[in-house]
């Protein structure tokens, strides 16, 4: 039987190590956070070199400690191919940094690649069947349907299960798309001129097959297996109005010189 001494000593003894195991808790948050502040600040000076020391530090320290939160916000990555509306023959790579905004919006900032010194190249919304229905016909023409990239396989989400993937494509096979990219960085290595009108394809054989297979090769993901894998996805009836291009005649966005108001 323990003595009054003894069940001191263990009493004590327990409490240190609760308190052992809080300060365990405690140390790996503050591990995890110093982690994430140095990943960052680790990217930052990545991309910095060649940028005078105190853009340098200046960078770090924002990096740090200002909270960003529509970033914060992207739930989704998506990595697909746009064409110029205009010309099937240019065709880019696009990732897309997306948040759900509203049931039926979601807002997307588009890179040309998922990486640290990525370009932003462009800007893309994505609405429902039910909101395109609904808009005017003159603003129609510069959505896209994204019944194609879905069943194709060309529309990925790296990273993620099939299973999962596959639900979330089943909501997406419906949607519609407005897209400007703002830097043409399939000509130049510099975001010269005004936003471009993308679209996206609708049909076999529009889509550069050697970019899709390189990006497959580089991503490790596999379109020709996400075809088969959304044979299963029932292919909605595109809504007229979207896809211009495919009529012959297609929109596009050009400088203008006007009067000023005042």
């Amino acid at each position: 039987m323990l003595s009054r001494r003894d069940k001191s000593r263990s009493s004590r003894s327990g409490g240190g190590r609760g308190g052992s195991v809080g300060a365990g808790v405690a140390a790996g948050v503050a591990a995890a956070v110093g982690l994430t502040i140095g990943r960052k600040a680790a990217t930052t000076v990545r991309i910095g070199k060649g940028h005078p020391l105190t853009h340098r530090v200046l960078d770090v320290a924002a990096g740090a400690m200002q909270p960003k939160y529509p970033l914060a916000a992207m739930s989704t990555y998506l990595n697909g191919f746009h064409m110029y509306a205009d010309d099937m023959g240019r065709q880019v790579e696009a990732s897309h940094f997306c948040i759900h905004l509203q049931h039926d919006l979601h807002q997307c900032v588009i890179f040309d690649r998922n990486e640290p010194d990525a370009r932003l190249i462009g800007i893309e919304y994505i609405i429902s069947e039910e909101r395109f229905r609904g808009l005017p016909d003159d603003e129609k023409r510069l959505w896209h349907s994204h019944h194609y990239e879905v069943k194709s396989g060309v529309l990925v989400a790296p990273g993620i299960p099939d299973l999962a993937e596959h639900a979330y494509f089943e909501d997406l096979v419906t949607t519609y798309g407005k897209t400007f990219h703002t830097w043409q960085y399939d000509r130049d290595d510099f975001p010269y001129g005004i936003p471009q009108l993308m679209m996206a394809f609708t049909g076999d054989g529009q889509a550069d097959e050697a970019q899709i297979h390189d990006r497959d090769r580089r991503l490790g993901v596999s379109a020709s297996h996400k075809r088969q894998h959304r044979a299963d996805i029932p292919e909605p009836t595109v809504l007229p109005g979207a896809n211009p291009w495919e009529s012959g005649r297609t929109v596009q966005t050009r400088l203008a010189e006007v009067d000023f108001r005042r």
